[in-house]
C-alpha cells in the first residue's frame, strides 16, 4: 500500500507548526494509497473530529490533543487512532489492519496508538488517561 505525500507532509505541519487539530487519513482502494480525507483546523474540538469519522468504514486518524499537566504546564501527545468500526465491511477492516504499521511508520512523532471499534474505545476520557 502506498502512502501518498501528502499524508507525510501535512502531519509534518500538524506536528512541528500545529497547523491542524487531527488529519483523517483513507486508503483509497483503486489507486492502492493512504490519501488526506479530512483536515481539522486548530479551532475544532475534540467532537468536531470523532464526527469526521465515517460510522461504517475504516480510517486511519491522528489527534493532537492538548492538556494541561498537574504541575499546570502545557503539554500535547499526538495520538494515532485505528478506527475500525464493527459495522464496516471485513475486506475493508483487513485491508486496513494489514496496512496499518507500514502507514504508521511513514508519520514519525506519534506517541500514543490507540484502537477503537466503536465511539467508547476513543472517548475523550480514554485520551485523557493515555495521554499522561
Amino acid at each position: 500500500m502506498a502512502v501518498d505525500d501528502e499524508c507525510k507532509l501535512k502531519f509534518l505541519e500538524l506536528k512541528a507548526k500545529r497547523t491542524y487539530r487531527f488529519i483523517v487519513f483513507k486508503i483509497e482502494e483503486k489507486q492502492k494509497q493512504v490519501i488526506v480525507e479530512k483536515l481539522g483546523e486548530p479551532a475544532e474540538s475534540y467532537e468536531d473530529f470523532t464526527k469526521s469519522l465515517p460510522a461504517d468504514e475504516c480510517r486511519y486518524a491522528v489527534y493532537d490533543y492538548e492538556f494541561l499537566t498537574p504541575e499546570n504546564v502545557p503539554k500535547s501527545r499526538i495520538f494515532f487512532i485505528a478506527w475500525s468500526p464493527d459495522t464496516s465491511r471485513v475486506r475493508n477492516k483487513m485491508i486496513y489492519a494489514s496496512s496499518k504499521d507500514r502507514f504508521k511508520r511513514e508519520l514519525d512523532g506519534i506517541q500514543v496508538e490507540l484502537q477503537a471499534t466503536d465511539a467508547t474505545e476513543m472517548g475523550l476520557d480514554v485520551i485523557k488517561s493515555r495521554a499522561s
